[in-house]
């Protein structure tokens, strides 16, 4: 655990019944003149940006529509939007999306500057600086997009993703209103949600855990496994997807407080090579991983049994607690459908195997955070498990 730490996020975050209404306020009194709104078409043709819409053209601001950003997009890709973006002289931008929607625009917002793009963030992402405030606004309960200071983006020429890390991007403002929420796909819902809750036990069992991040992880942890299950497979069950959409931030908030570990590393190269989603490629290493870690992180696991298990606990010993987050995390992704197998579900190949130790041993930003240490050998063992 860290004995020095600290904790950066969003100034201003709206929650609660009606939360977009608070559009309309956030840009009056920023002074926006004219807003990029960041989407995707399919959130349009769903009908999700009908009401902000309304809402920044009721400010008096003039908007401009960047709707074709593609999901889990490469830095190239990212890059094409931010220069249509820096042409429109836009001084306030609002993402309304999931985590690629939201990572672009949180890029935008320090590449306003012709002298760098986002290829060159990827060596030294903290040359990028705020230039234009920016409002979130989610659509799914999961990422955590909307409060950490980290951008994904792919690099074909790798066949990985990297993170982008720049406090800079950290969001001005963020809305969470589980309205967005509603109609999401069952699927998106599970793999989003299942991300969340990888943010969540990861931070909390991560080497730089501190009373900061603690804080927000363990809370995180007890919402979603309690809410995960119904949130997705109940349309109506709104309680259970507005406590999603608050568990899905605090992890975010316990992200640049501590760090994700071995569960987001390893699945970097799953979703580079093979473009298995970020939330099913840390679904499918969640408890397989945690499994590995479970002996250094017994007394933390104990701790979240105590926290997260409600009514009766029939777990007496720290050992018998562990296990029992640890098989809670996998049937979790088991009655989520989220398939398991990557040869099966995926047709990845024995022969990739060195492939994949070689990518996941690159991503070092977040196997240091690792409390148990993660060798070649050992990431050989455990994508064989999962293959």
């Amino acid at each position: 655990m860290l004995t020095k730490y600290n904790l950066k996020m969003p100034r201003e975050v709206y929650s609660g019944e009606n939360a977009l209404e608070n559009i309309k306020p956030i840009l009056e009194k920023s002074g926006a003149k004219k807003v990029a709104l960041f989407t995707g078409v399919d959130l349009e043709n769903a009908g999700l940006t009908e009401y902000p819409i309304s809402l920044i053209k009721e400010a008096g601001c003039e908007l401009v529509i960047y709707d074709q950003i593609p999901r889990e997009p490469s830095y190239i890709e990212a890059q094409a939007v931010i220069d249509e973006f820096k042409k429109s002289g836009s001084d306030f931008i609002i993402a309304i999306g999931g985590g690629s929607v939201q990572d672009t625009a949180k890029l935008a917002s320090i590449l306003v500057t012709d002298e760098y793009g986002v290829k060159e963030l990827l060596d030294t992402p903290t040359r990028g600086k705020k230039c234009v405030k920016t409002l979130m606004i989610p659509t799914t309960a999961g990422t955590g997009a909307e409060a950490t200071p980290n951008s994904i983006v792919g690099v074909p020429e790798k066949q990985v993703k990297i993170g982008i890390v720049n406090t800079d991007t950290i969001p001005d403002f963020v809305i969470l209103d589980s309205v967005m929420i509603k109609k999401l796909p069952r699927k998106i819902a599970a793999a989003t949600g299942v991300d969340a809750l990888a943010h969540a036990i990861e931070c909390y069992t991560s080497a730089k855990a501190n009373p900061f991040s603690d804080t927000f992880a363990l809370r995180a942890l007890d919402l979603i496994l309690n809410n995960i299950l119904d949130a997705c497979n109940d349309p109506e069950a709104m309680e259970a997807k507005n406590q999603m959409m608050i568990a899905a931030f605090l992890a975010g908030v316990a992200i640049t407080a501590s760090g994700t570990t071995a569960v987001h590393a390893l699945s970097y190269p799953l979703g580079g090579k093979y473009h298995i989603s970020h939330g099913d490629s840390n679904a499918i290493l969640l408890a397989p991983v945690m499994r590995f870690n479970e002996p250094y992180c017994r007394d933390r696991l104990a701790s979240a049994y105590d926290q997260c298990v409600h009514g009766e606990k029939t777990c007496t010993t720290v050992e018998e607690k562990s296990a029992y987050i640890i098989e809670w995390l996998g049937n979790i992704v088991k009655e989520l459908d989220i398939p398991t197998s990557l040869s099966q579900a995926y047709g990845v190949p024995a022969e990739d195997i060195d492939f994949l130790v070689n990518a996941g041993m690159q991503q070092q930003r977040l196997l240091v955070n690792n409390m148990r240490p993660v060798t070649p050998e050992d990431a050989r063992k455990l994508y064989e498990e999962i293959l």
